[in-house]
């Protein structure tokens, strides 16, 4: 009751002019494929503009892997209909272009040998080039298939926030990220190309062995097989504040690592093989369910930026895509997000610790791969808690932000979209990732692959569907070609030959302000 009492009274405190100044923003991967299902292996449609510069549309880790980016917004509407227009032009794109379409699930399709996944390309500067250099580093450090998951990025701010209040977001946000594995988590299958040669713990679905899945899983990306790394398990970064979390990382950047050692900057022919041999290539490289985040110049290393300017908003990173809607998100869950960050950046935060911090490692592997399991139980500061209970306690005392909201936007959809996810911690059945489960099984066959496939057809039409004006296609094929230019511009401008412009760029007087 405390806990609410103080999170009313701090509510109260804030006032309508900073919550309606919340900001947000999207970064949506999805890899391209063919109308088989299989991934497409053609270069990023120059129609879509140069993915170094163009703001909105770029690729993620492979050449086949578009990532969409919406501007920062106050309205969670506006946000969610610029995410709609992007992907409208994407189509209208990729579908003359052999019927390409995107991917709406988290867990890739039936991918080919690991070498032949194709690395993305930014054309020929060095910065375009450091680009590709590091994703072959990625390969070869995890495989090129983990990097084919794609997930939804959550960016969000509130005006007035400072670098305390940010870490205590950020802490209580890894404590409590089970509840949104749970309740959005979309990825409990997977196709079984992506863990051939893999030792793993999941089960056939079904006779024919056309999906691997966990029973009660939500999120088999956010599990063993997604987004982890042994390498990376090693790093016990602290997020109690800036200084100690910009220390651990510049250590990761700085240190030499044997096993990417071995691998070397170069092969024997004088091809890049990675970045740097450090136990992270570069700030990007390390895995968290949560970032903290600031624009950067041009030139300038993220780490550098962050300890000059501090924290401007946070990354949450752990949102599978959601199957069931054509852009991947609804907004609906969005409200929830913001409900669920403001309640993280609310309440009290004490420091982590080194045991905390293994015990929420472990938390979100439970949920992960295990979260609709009956009377699932969690750790909380070393004693057992059920994560129904815990997971309603949050959502409890989530109300009065809630109402705080839609007090501030004169309207119910924050208080509705709370009562849903509060209603599906009683009811696992109803989980995205139990409707997918449930999908797979009684229409597509036990195949991941042609639910995937039927799930993305569907997202396909119902966006080449909706109206979409002349005015809208000359304004993105302007932007596109403006990104080809201002790609020209950088390539025209280099001087450096690479090798030095990377010696520069990986320095570490660069991460110190």
């Amino acid at each position: 009751l405390s806990t609410m009492n103080t999170l009313q009274e701090r509510i109260q405190q804030l006032s309508s002019d900073r919550l309606a100044g919340i900001r947000r923003g999207i970064e949506k991967e999805g890899l391209r494929v063919l109308p088989t299902g299989g991934l497409a292996l053609t270069p990023h449609p120059v129609a879509l503009g140069s993915a170094l510069t163009h703001p909105h549309i770029t690729t993620d880790y492979s050449e086949s892997q578009i990532e969409l980016i919406t501007g920062a917004h106050l309205g969670v509407q506006d946000c969610l209909d610029e995410l709609t227009a992007i992907h409208q032009y994407v189509y209208r794109v990729l579908q003359p272009q052999g019927g390409e379409m995107l991917w709406v699930a988290s867990m890739p399709c039936n991918l080919p040998t690991d070498e032949t996944i194709p690395l993305a390309r930014y054309g020929n500067s060095n910065v375009g080039r450091a680009k590709s250099v590091y994703r072959m580093g990625l390969g070869h450090r995890y495989g090129r298939r983990m990097q084919t998951i794609s997930g939804i990025h959550y960016n969000w701010s509130l005006p007035g926030v400072t670098n305390e209040d940010y870490f205590g977001l950020i802490r209580n946000f890894r404590r409590h990220a089970f509840v949104l594995l749970y309740l959005f988590g979309a990825s409990p299958a997977l196709c079984p190309c992506f863990v051939e040669g893999r030792t793993h713990r999941l089960q056939p679905l079904g006779a024919a062995g056309q999906s691997m899945y966990l029973p009660h899983a939500t999120s088999l990306r956010m599990g063993r097989l997604g987004y982890q790394s042994d390498a990376q398990a090693s790093l016990a970064v602290s997020y109690n504040g800036l200084q100690g979390y910009a220390d651990s990382l510049h250590e990761a950047l700085t240190r030499p690592y044997p096993a990417y050692e071995a691998v070397g900057i170069r092969n024997p022919g004088g091809d890049y093989n990675q970045l740097a041999t450090s136990l992270l290539q570069i700030e990007n490289e390390f895995y968290g369910t949560i970032r903290p985040k600031r624009t950067v110049h041009t030139g300038e290393r993220p780490l550098h930026a962050l300890r000059e300017r501090g924290v401007e908003y946070v990354e949450v990173r752990l949102m599978d895509l959601d199957p069931f809607v054509p852009v991947g998100i609804t907004a609906s869950t969005m409200r929830l997000l913001d409900v669920f960050l403001l309640h993280c950046l609310l309440s009290d935060s004490p420091p982590d610790t080194p045991a905390e911090i293994a015990e929420l490692r472990a938390n979100q592997l439970l949920a992960a791969e295990r979260g609709r399991e009956s009377g699932l139980r969690l750790q909380r500061q070393g004693r057992e808690v059920p994560l129904a209970e815990w997971g309603g306690q949050i959502l409890a005392e989530c109300e009065p932000l809630a109402a705080a909201l839609d007090a501030t936007h004169q309207c119910g959809d924050y208080s509705a979209a709370l009562r849903d996810a509060q209603a599906l911690l009683g009811r696992p059945a109803d989980t995205p990732s139990a409707r997918v489960l449930d999908r797979i099984e009684t229409a597509h066959g036990h195949s991941f692959s042609a639910f995937s496939l039927s799930q993305s057809l569907a997202a396909r039409d119902a966006l080449m569907e909706r109206p979409w004006q002349d005015d809208q296609q000359a304004q993105f094929e302007a932007m596109a070609q403006q990104s080809l230019s201002d790609q020209q511009a950088i390539e025209a401008a280099d001087s450096l030959p690479f090798e030095e412009w990377r010696q520069r760029y990986l320095s570490p007087e660069g991460l110190l302000v």
